[in-house]
């Protein structure tokens, strides 16, 4: 399958994910399901994490090799997709339908990316 993200425009997908995400119990008024919330921090904390540690070029240290950045992004994704059944907030629609969207890109954007890690500096 040809993949068509690079991973200059997946550097620019995950810095706008986890703003997006962390802000997302107020944009879209799930503020009263504490579980939630918390999942959200923790949802857009992880990507930042990883994007600050992944070898590319919008990555600060540069230690996690890109393959394994997307993985871990896949991986968030799946947890994200089942998360408000794990926790209990599946009930709740804005909660639960905003996890299974940031589930979905998640996995999209593990899956979507072109695997080329990036030159090491010679």
């Amino acid at each position: 399958m040809k993949k068509p993200m690079s991973r200059q425009q997946h550097g620019f997908t995950d810095y706008s994910y986890v703003p997006l995400v962390a802000a997302a119990p107020t944009l879209v008024g799930f503020d009263d399901q504490p579980t939630a919330v918390a999942l959200t921090r923790l949802l857009s904390g992880s990507i930042l994490v990883t994007s600050l540690l992944t070898r590319a070029e919008w990555g600060l240290a540069k230690v996690i090799p890109f393959k394994g950045h997307l993985i871990a992004d896949t991986a968030v994704g799946l947890f994200a997709l089942s998360a408000p059944w794990l926790f209990g907030f599946a009930g709740h629609a804005k909660a639960r339908n905003t996890f299974l969207v940031a589930g979905v890109f998640g996995i999209m954007a593990g899956m979507l990316s072109k695997p080329e890690e990036m030159p090491s500096a010679s």
